[in-house]
């Protein structure tokens, strides 16, 4: 038995054996459960802190199948509390325990604050000819995070998953501090925080927009002041560098660090929700932020480095890099399987977000070397009665050879759609391709994911997101402008598909701006109105602009907040963007359920969908798959010949529109297709108006219809 002042009392520390489940620390009103995993650990300490920051080393003497646990009464959440390990340190076998290190629980649900960068971290020595193979005898416990205890309890008063249909869906991908910063009316304590995004002025402009989900960028635990940061006095602020995966980040949090960071997520889920908006989270379960060989030991590493993760079989010093970020978990694992899913599964049931979007799945799938798409990890997650009932969403890609996988992941799961960004982006700036290309992208890429047996909404499609360009950096620099990343420019993507329309970056010119605000309404429209599920990046509706950066990671700061202070320009584009979400709603058309058929149906002399030529002749099978796109298409859309019924079993019925894509450098004369001569068709959508149209412009018979250069027409029937 212990005496020793842990908070504002004294509680004698017996150590009962307690449970091997569950893992972590789990407060159940009377004490203190704690549980951990090492298979290859020879002694474990726990280590809990009192608030003059005295250290309390307690050994766990119970081990059950490499789990280390006990029980301590009368502990209460907000104790703070890590963990030593003891073992070999042999990097050579893939070993690197070192009890100097105080490390963060893999189960901790909440930590205190940011871990410091400086050498106490590192378990080897920085000034040694044999780096990483030499061992430090240096503490750290003065620059890492503790971990906390926390009360579960929370009232969410009948809150609910939303479970939104994808076919219904439009995602939103936001930064929590990126959006909230400089909002000018989100209180100043509330800017940057989960609490600000929960804001009513916040949630207002997300509700204006029409959007159905936030894809959150990562909120996870996560390292963000990495070495290579520091020196240059950056910070990482897209936080793809985890470290805890059942805690919200602490810096995202207005109402502090103990414990009060939980309610604060689960109050911001709670009032998206009663928006009637979809939490998605961006997670990196391929990689953590401990980095390759030479990185700090922060957890995973120090508590059992050859199990969490892949090591090189011939050389276990070194790690397998699917991620192009030092290290790779180890999902062969079951351990490390269990992990995964046991956070996916937290996050789903006691935070209430409605699915996942993961970073670099294909590492996931890889059990060998080869990406395969019946890995463990997807089998698990079919089977799950949780997770399979939540929105999975798969970056289909990673670093490794054989990385690109869009199309390959199974049933369950939507993807990135990576090939309809790219198609899109050559359209629009008159690339040829074919108008086979074209035509699978804006109808939900049925090459990919039809023969699978999957339904348009596997396709989630992007013309921009937060790795590259945003939308206004798309139409305004050929070039990549990374300088402020200190990395000389050579970081981030070369080949952009951008065009600048003939100034790079910032101009007076009116011809450019004007040219360059129809190309964003252009991506826009085309965006909106594919099948499949459209994901804007946040920003985009504001003309939100990088000045070119393009892997603008570690730019926490104006380059990358959001500027609220709209020009006249920005809020015309905010105009059009909101009558634009809201028009593709209202028209299931634009969102069907099911693929076309590309055929009369119901007796109809017209089928669902149709290609015509600018002079209205259809197009013919071979122009179809061979012959380059002539960068000008008509598209009709038959809104009357749905073949799908709505949620209580009733037909649907839509308008019939007309589609005219014009991606020339001259202006094209169109004609309205021979079937289609006998109606009156309305002007909805001119991509060189700045709002939608009111319909007094008709169309009818053999009239031309002059398209001025790259721009887009939408008329109704």
């Amino acid at each position: 038995m212990i005496k020793e002042p842990i908070g504002n009392e004294s509680v004698n520390l017996d150590v009962w054996p307690g449970k091997p489940h569950p893992l972590g620390a789990t407060w159940d009103g009377e004490g203190v459960n704690f549980a951990i995993f090492s298979e290859n650990a020879t002694e474990i300490e726990l280590c809990l802190f009192t608030e003059q920051d005295h250290e309390i080393r307690l050994p766990l003497k119970e081990v059950h199948n490499y789990v280390w646990h006990g029980y301590i009464p009368g502990l209460q959440p907000g104790q703070r509390y890590n963990y030593r390990v003891h073992g070999d340190f042999s990097p050579r076998k893939g070993h690197r325990f070192n009890r100097k290190k105080i490390l963060i629980d893999p189960y901790a649900a909440a930590i205190t604050g940011d871990i410091h960068y400086g050498e106490e971290t590192f378990a080897y020595p920085w000034e040694t000819e044999e780096q990483d193979l030499a061992c430090s005898n240096t503490d750290d416990s003065h620059l890492i995070p503790k971990c906390v205890v926390v009360n579960p309890f929370f009232d969410w008063e009948g809150d609910k998953l939303l479970q939104t249909p994808l076919s219904e869906s439009i995602i939103y991908e936001v930064h929590v501090k990126g959006f909230t910063q400089q909002h000018p009316q989100i209180p100043d304590h509330l800017k940057g925080t989960y609490a600000g995004l929960a804001s009513p002025s916040a949630i207002n402009h997300l509700q204006s927009l029409g959007i159905t989900a936030v894809e959150l960028l990562p909120v996870h635990h996560f390292l963000a002041y990495p070495g290579h940061l520091v020196n240059k006095g950056l910070r990482n602020y897209w936080g793809y560098d985890s470290i805890g995966y059942f805690a919200p980040y602490s810096g995202y949090s207005a109402s502090g660090n103990r414990g009060e960071q939980i309610k604060e997520f689960k109050g911001m889920v709670k009032a998206l929700h009663q928006a009637g908006i979809e939490v998605i989270l961006d997670v990196v379960y391929n990689h953590t932020g401990e980095g390759n060989h030479l990185g700090p030991t922060i957890s995973f590493r120090g508590i059992d480095n050859a199990t969490y993760y892949r090591l090189v079989d011939h050389d276990p010093r070194y790690y397998m890099d699917f991620t192009g970020c030092g290290n790779s978990l180890n999902v062969r694992h079951p351990q490390i399987l269990k992990l995964i899913m046991d956070s996916l599964r937290y996050w789903v049931q006691e935070m209430h977000v409605d699915g996942f979007r993961f970073d670099l799945a294909s590492a996931l799938a890889r059990e060998l070397y080869e990406v395969n798409s019946l890995a463990a990890f997807f089998d698990i997650i079919h089977q799950d009665p949780v997770l399979s009932n939540v929105k999975l969403i798969a970056e289909p890609w990673d670093v490794g050879e054989g990385g690109y996988q869009v199309g390959n992941f199974p049933l369950l799961w939507s993807e990135w759609n990576g090939k309809y960004r790219d198609t899109v982006r050559d359209f629009w700036r008159g690339e040829n391709n074919t108008l086979q290309e074209f035509a699978h992208r804006f109808t939900g890429s049925p090459d990919l994911y039809q023969a699978n047996g999957k339904l348009p909404h596997a396709s989630i499609n992007f013309i921009t997101a937060h790795d590259g360009f945003t939308l206004r950096d798309l139409v305004s620099y050929n070039e990549k402008h990374n300088e402020a990343n200190g990395e000389n420019n050579h970081d981030g993507e070369d080949y952009n598909r951008s065009w600048n329309f003939g100034a790079e970056g910032e101009t007076d010119d009116p011809e450019i701006l004007k040219a360059r605000s129809r190309q964003q309404r252009n991506f826009l429209v085309t965006l909106m109105l594919s099948q499949g599920v459209p994901m804007l990046l946040g920003g985009d509706e504001i003309g939100r602009s990088q000045q070119g950066n393009n892997n603008a990671y570690c730019q926490d700061n104006e380059l990358t907040w959001f500027n609220w202070e709209l020009s006249p320009e920005n809020k015309e584009l905010l105009a059009f963007t909101q009558e634009l979400i809201a028009f593709r709603q209202q028209h299931p058309v634009f969102h069907r359920r099911n693929w076309f058929q590309e055929r009369a149906i119901h007796g109809s002399q017209v089928s669902d969908i149709c290609w015509y030529h600018p002079d209205g002749s259809a197009c013919s099978e071979e122009q179809w798959e061979h012959e380059p796109l002539t960068q000008a298409i008509t598209v009709f859309l038959n809104g009357k010949e749905l073949s799908e019924p709505d949620s209580h079993g009733k037909r649907i019925s839509d308008d019939n529109f007309l589609l005219f894509f014009n991606c020339h450098q001259e202006e094209t004369k169109f004609r309205l297709p021979l079937p289609l001569q006998s109606s009156n068709w309305h002007i909805i959508i001119d991509t060189n108006e700045p709002r939608l149209l009111s319909e007094e412009i008709i169309y009818q018979g053999e009239e031309e219809i002059i398209l001025t250069p790259f721009s887009l027409l939408v008329l109704r029937q």
